[in-house]
């Protein structure tokens, strides 16, 4: 038992609609499902019902906590070399729905719902429902975004806002009304399914649309300072998480965070995981040898100068929430419009949103990560969870961030479980990112004049002494770009902490005691 239960998200609705459901008797799973509705609705800048879900559930008593991949597939009409005739090299980044994959996000919550659930889902659906149908104030980065749509069909809800002013999608309210009343198949065979079968013109067909989108899958998990960390296995990028932190436990890091030692060896180590990511990541791939060789690539890097890496080093719109109950369950929770409103193309009929997590594959014709029908892109989402030796539940954490996601939790994890930082204040601190190019999802396969940003705010002897070492480093503005992370830790005595990033403009911690 824990001493209260605690939501932590981007929005102070959404924290309060999940600690609402937990004060009421529902469990964690329960929460993040509601809480993630309403997320839907009032930041879809971020996530969407035409988005996709990945969760790692941890339960008192189980040794592995429970991995979602709810990530949607290519439809039946993807076609690599039809784009390779039009003179593309890489998969268009927007406003074409060829990048678009069919939405894992709702089954993700059926899936939940199934195993875990303990309401009903109408009733968890409700509060969603209700905001999109009476309304709430629009955030001002809701307003500021929503000025990138301005002529899109289907996005007529989101322009035009201020900050303040009320904002309703009762479009989007009934494609959630259907899903309450008929189940998984009233929103995917229902108008946003049909719709997206018609405005594909062959690309997606309605048996794409049939097929459940959401599996459970075994998570991946290193040791390290201590604890067992837990990430999402391919197609999710969670393995650099792991990597690069099995790696920095080799290394002799420094307690403090403010020694530039600190920031070069996670760089390094971020470096060391990743630089063969485009290889590596793909649906289905194994990387059990490349989390084997942590020591390995540990025994690359110097403490003196900037490692050389085999290929170059180059150098959002996702949304992530952070759930715990009175019983100990806890769920770590991650969903995305991959960029800020994806596609920029919306379904029409229900005013839904379209990712564009295929730009995720690519096109060199036979790479495993090839577009191509039924198959999921490689995927920037990184949930976490970290427990103890004993199994017990010490942190769940997570952030936004596309390609910088497993640098930006790396760092709040070696804060806390290394440094042994406050939640609160990991998550305010300044961080670091390896360069990400312009759209966040360049990071390993771009060239950039500059290798690592520094947050506004870092200590000045990370950037001297990154610079020394050989690196080409830039001072960034401090905000998204170096994520929206949240994290809860529970300390050995059931007492339970909460930290939403201040980044957010509206980062919450909403709370439920236990009054068990």
């Amino acid at each position: 038992m824990v001493d209260q239960g605690v939501v932590c998200s981007v929005d102070p609705h959404v924290s309060r609609i999940g600690a609402d459901v937990l004060a009421n008797g529902g469990n964690a799973v329960d929460a993040a499902i509601a809480a993630g509705a309403a997320l839907t609705i009032v930041a879809p800048h971020l996530c969407g019902l035409g988005g996709d879900l990945f969760a790692l559930v941890h339960v008192p008593g189980e040794d592995v906590p429970a991995y979602l991949n709810a990530s949607g597939r290519a439809g039946s009409g993807a076609d690599a070399e039809g784009l390779r005739a039009e003179g593309h090299r890489a998969m268009p980044f927007r406003n074409d729905l060829r990048s678009a994959t069919v939405p894992g996000c709702v089954d993700g919550w059926f899936a939940l719902h199934e195993r875990y659930g303990s309401r009903p889902m109408a009733e968890l659906l409700a509060p969603a429902i209700e905001l999109a149908s009476q309304g709430w104030p629009a955030t001002a980065m809701l307003a500021k975004a929503g000025t990138l749509l301005d002529g899109v069909e289907g996005a007529e809800d989101l322009t035009g806002l201020a900050a303040g002013a009320t904002v309703t999608r009762e479009r989007t309210a009934a494609a959630l009304r259907a899903a309450a009343e008929d189940g998984r198949d009233g929103f995917y065979l229902g108008d946003f399914g049909q719709g997206l079968v018609e405005i594909g013109k062959g690309l997606f067909t309605e048996a794409d649309l049939a097929a459940v989108q959401a599996q459970w899958e075994e998570p991946l998990s290193v040791e390290a300072f201590g604890h067992r960390i837990w990430s999402a296995a391919p197609n999710s990028q969670g393995y650099l998480l792991l990597l690069a932190l099995a790696i920095a436990d080799r290394l002799d890091l420094p307690v403090d965070a403010g020694d530039p030692l600190w920031a070069h060896y996670l760089v390094e180590a971020a470096r060391q995981a990743g630089y063969d990511r485009p290889e590596r990541l793909f649906d289905g791939a194994d990387v059990a040898d490349l989390l084997a060789a942590a020591g390995e690539r540990a025994g690359r890097i110097s403490a003196d100068a900037k490692a050389e890496v085999p290929v170059h080093q180059a150098a959002g719109g996702t949304t992530y929430m952070a759930v715990l109950d009175g019983n100990g369950m806890g769920v770590s929770y991650i969903q995305s419009n991959a960029a800020g409103f994806g596609t920029w193309l919306f379904e029409p009929r229900t005013g839904i949103g379209l990712q564009n997590r295929g730009t995720g594959f690519n096109l060199e014709p036979g790479h495993p990560a090839e577009y191509g029908p039924g198959k999921r892109p490689p995927h920037t989402l990184v949930p976490a969870l970290v427990t103890r030796a004993d199994g017990s539940l010490r942190l769940v954490a997570g952030s936004m961030g596309g390609d910088s996601q497993p640098q930006i939790v790396s760092q709040l994890i070696a804060r806390v479980l290394h440094g042994g930082e406050s939640v609160e204040a990991a998550v305010a601190a300044p961080r670091w990112r390896l360069h990400p190019g312009e759209t966040g999802f360049g990071t390993w396969t771009g060239v950039y004049e500059t290798d690592v940003e520094l947050e506004d705010g870092s200590p000045e002897a990370w950037g001297a002494g990154l610079s020394e070492r050989g690196f080409a480093v830039a001072p960034a503005a401090a905000g998204s770009g170096f994520g929206h992370a949240h994290l809860i830790e529970i300390d050995e005595a059931g007492r339970v902490a909460g930290a939403a990033d201040p980044r957010a403009e509206t980062g919450t911690v909403g709370t439920a005691p236990n009054r068990g």
